[in-house]
């Protein structure tokens, strides 16, 4: 680096007297400059950090030495020795264009203060609700515990809806575009130091020096939540890492746009030729950093990560549209084709997950069974991962899209993805309640329970998202099948009960009826404890082995008005009773089907 003496006018010498002056102020000037040298420091530049103090005399030399390059007091063809003040000039000139570049590097232009406390929060936040894909048992442990504090959660897919209920209330505002607008990044007496710096440098023909700095120029506003990546994730879970770099990502990706906004706001001045360029490099290296975890995260395909990386994979294409418009040239193509890389690595890792999710539920017997013919925790989990996948169908559909075709490539759309996997878990479900619950009453109790339970979550009150991937057809035809097994239920269960009245003729009514109150009082002791956890459903069995149990057994006790003191039970007793079954117990509540 170097700044250029001119040459003398032609060719002509300056005179003797005019040349000595210049000498004395290039002593002057270069005094100036060696003592800054030797003391480097925040405060022994031409201005602070903070530009709110300005060495003067400093910034004089400075400019004394360009203005002597101009001049060019100093020609080639000078007296014996007149040689050396032309070189000390160079050198000078030199060093001015350097310290410049110095204080380039040093001047804080942008202003992180405004975010501090997003930052902070973030950093301190929890881990937040886990959204693992089927969990494992040291998982579901651990997530259970983790719902303390703030939580770090822009990846459940209500990102894209732009809501971010699980993050802590300073970071979620960031979430949203508008805030921006309020906050002051720019600080306005760094820019004049830009423009101070641009004329100097431009003045010494060191541009190009100037913007090979601009990569390494400060940007407290980007490296405060870059940090956050940087230091503290080495000490967390895969899955809190994602989610940290999910709202990160969010974060940086509006506030370069906010940035580049107000930057060109500021009073105009020197610097303005270099301002785009200036944006682009320190952007550049930042989404790079950026770029640099997410590819690190490419090779994860355990399913559990599957909602950790669709919330990764949203980020990345929601917020690269706007970073990729602040880059032009090279610097475009090579970022673009970057991101395009990653997000297709990122895409071929969704799809292995969700092949993993598909092996998960359709190889459903390493569940614990269901207690008292509930709901199974096969059926629980696949329920809950279908909810989850629901909040990233558009992300999904094209995912998935992208590879239908392919040799056992998974659906070619979430819906279908969603069909099948309700489909296996329902073949999961009906071979589980075989081999558990056996046939009888209990079969039906489990596979009604389930059946509910499966279309409470997915179609009717709370379907959500879900219920528009399956259809009111797929909802009937579970409104149906769910009728039939409660219906079943009572038929298999309190069939026999009512079986008793209807002995053959010839026996006595008082031995049919303590027969009949035998038969109750097991059933009801045996079916009191069975467990229904939906209130609609229970409602709907007590109704069914009531109108089957509690008709029969008034039309016998009218048929046999003279058994008097025989009646154990009146047909109101039955009902009362009748209204307590499946409520559970906890002494039961741990036995199988």
């Amino acid at each position: 680096m170097g700044a250029a003496v001119g040459k003398p006018a032609f060719g002509l010498a300056v005179a003797p007297r005019t040349a000595a002056h210049a000498e004395e102020r290039l002593a002057a000037a270069e005094h100036a400059l060696l003592q800054w040298a030797r003391s480097p420091g925040a405060d022994a530049g031409v201005w602070d950090a903070d530009a709110s103090r300005t060495n003067r005399a400093l910034l004089a030399a400075v400019d004394d030495v360009l203005l002597l390059a101009e001049e060019d007091p100093f020609p080639l063809l000078l007296l014996p020795g007149a040689a050396s003040p032309r070189r000390r000039l160079e050198d000078a000139a030199a060093a001015a264009a350097s310290r410049m570049l110095e204080e380039f590097l040093r001047v804080r232009v942008w202003d992180a203060s405004p975010l501090r406390a997003a930052a902070d929060r973030l950093a301190l936040a929890s881990s937040g609700a886990s959204l693992l894909v089927f969990p494992s048992a040291g998982d579901r442990t651990s997530a259970a515990s983790s719902g303390t504090g703030g939580e770090v959660d822009a990846s459940d897919g209500g990102s894209r809806s732009r809501a971010s209920s699980g993050v802590p209330d300073e970071v979620a505002a960031l979430l949203q575009s508008e805030v921006w607008d309020d906050l002051d990044l720019v600080r306005p007496a760094g820019v004049f130091v830009l423009h101070e710096i641009a004329l100097r440098m431009v003045r010494a023909g060191c541009t190009k020096e100037l913007s090979r700095a601009f990569a390494n120029a400060p940007c407290d506003v980007l490296d405060r939540f870059l940090s956050i990546l940087r230091v503290e994730c080495s000490q967390r879970t895969t899955e809190s890492v994602i989610k940290r770099w999910t709202t990160v990502t969010r974060i940086i990706g509006k506030a370069i746009v906010a940035m580049r906004r107000q930057l060109h706001a500021q009073s105009p001045g020197p610097f303005d030729s270099f301002r785009e360029e200036y944006l682009q490099a320190i952007t550049e290296n930042r989404v790079q950093i950026l770029l640099d975890f997410a590819d690190g995260f490419t090779t994860v395909t355990s399913h559990e990560k599957l909602v950790y990386m669709l919330g990764m994979y949203e980020a990345l294409t929601d917020t690269a549209p706007g970073m990729l418009l602040l880059f032009t040239g090279a610097r475009k193509e090579l970022v673009s084709e970057r991101t395009q890389g990653i997000l297709n690595k990122l895409a071929g890792a969704i799809r292995v997950m969700v092949g993993g999710v598909k092996a998960r539920i359709q190889g459903g017997g390493e569940c614990p069974r269901a207690p008292s013919g509930g709901v199974h925790p096969l059926a629980r989990d696949a329920l809950a991962c279908v909810e989850l996948l629901a909040r990233h169908r558009a992300t999904l559909d094209l995912i998935l899209s992208d590879a239908a075709g392919e040799r056992g490539a998974t659906p070619g759309s979430l819906a279908a993805l969603v069909t099948e996997l309700i489909a296996s878990l329902e073949r999961n479900l009906q071979g589980i309640a075989c081999a558990d619950a056996g046939a009888g009453g209990s079969r039906h109790l489990f596979l009604a329970n389930n059946v509910g339970f499966i279309l409470s979550r997915a179609a009717d009150a709370g379907g959500g998202d879900m219920a528009s991937l399956l259809g009111d057809a797929w909802a009937a035809r579970r409104r149906g099948r769910l009728a039939r097994h409660v219906a079943s239920y009572a038929e298999a269960s309190w069939g026999p009960v009512v079986a008793v009245l209807e002995t053959a003729r010839g026996a006595r009514p008082a031995k049919i009826l303590a027969d009949f109150n035998a038969a109750f009082s097991r059933a009801r002791d045996s079916e009191a404890c069975r467990e229904v956890p939906d209130p609609a459903l229970r409602v709907a069995l007590r109704k069914a082995v009531s109108e089957m149990v509690v008709p029969a057994y008034c039309a016998f006790l009218q048929k046999h008005p003279r058994l008097g003191t025989s009646v154990r039970y009146t047909a109101a007793d039955v009902a009362e009773s009748l209204s307590e079954l499946f409520e559970g117990s906890e002494s039961d509540s741990g036995k199988s089907l």
